[in-house]
């Protein structure tokens, strides 16, 4: 398998834009419920330390691990000592070099972003819907962190074969900074944005309000412009620097 280029990487990229936009719509249907962020009280009896958030996103990556999902590069999971594949999972050649995925692994910050959007896209308050707020946030979440980390990771290594030597003079200052600016592209930035907006609110124009809830679009983009991008480009600085060199590029 040829590495991927970096017009193909976007384009995948992009493609997870309406996953994103399809599941925090979802997630807004119901209120808040912020009882399934607390924990003792997920309903599961000697689950006294887990909030039924924690529980069900455990669960489900549980059941993901067991058929292979976090062998993939880009699909990093937020829980820790989950069971292995059990079933042969075929990766081609991802064109990457580094030996541990989980060296690039945002988890921990997407989650704590996507605690606070829950707050700003769903109205205040209880509806009882437990279940269903918990299992759309997983899959949003999921879609969230795949949109980083497979971002962080292609991208970065694209851009690192751009110009390796002005790469590796970073990497051996380890000048995090440098690598910052240097992976930044603002006109790119901006027209995720603007693409985001757009499609925002084109999934919303036909949204019958009598029984669906439209979210802000704005609320959307802001996201992307406060966590997924800031956290794609801080994963390509991390995996940059945990790059193995291969026949000294």
């Amino acid at each position: 398998m040829k590495p991927l280029q970096l017009h193909e990487i976007a384009e995948h990229l992009e493609s997870i834009e309406e996953t994103i936009v399809f599941k925090l719509i979802d997630r807004a249907q119901y209120m808040v419920n912020g009882v399934v962020y607390e924990r003792g009280k997920s309903g599961f009896e000697g689950n006294s330390d887990k909030s039924l958030f924690e529980l069900r996103l455990l669960m489900q990556e549980e059941m993901d691990a067991r058929f292979g999902r976090f062998c993939a590069p880009e699909e990093r999971p937020f829980n820790s000592r989950l069971p292995a594949s059990r079933r042969q999972v075929s990766i081609p050649n991802t064109g990457l070099f580094i030996e541990n995925y989980d060296l690039v692994n945002m988890t921990g910050e997407i989650m704590a972003a996507y605690r606070r959007l829950v707050d700003i896209i769903c109205i205040a308050g209880d509806d009882g819907q437990y279940g269903s707020s918990v299992e759309h946030d997983v899959y949003a979440l999921q879609a969230i962190s795949r949109r980083i980390h497979y971002g962080g990771l292609y991208v970065a290594e694209s851009k690192f074969k751009s110009d390796p030597d002005l790469y590796k003079k970073l990497i051996d200052a380890h000048d995090s900074e440098g690598l910052l600016l240097q992976l930044t592209r603002k006109e790119v930035e901006e027209k995720i944005l603007e693409r985001v907006r757009e499609k925002s609110i084109a999934t919303q124009i036909k949204i019958n309000t009598a029984i669906r809830r439209k979210i802000a679009p704005e609320a959307i983009v802001n996201f992307y412009c406060e966590c997924i991008i800031p956290l794609t480009k801080k994963a390509e600085v991390r995996y940059i620097l945990t790059r193995k060199m291969q026949n000294g590029i």
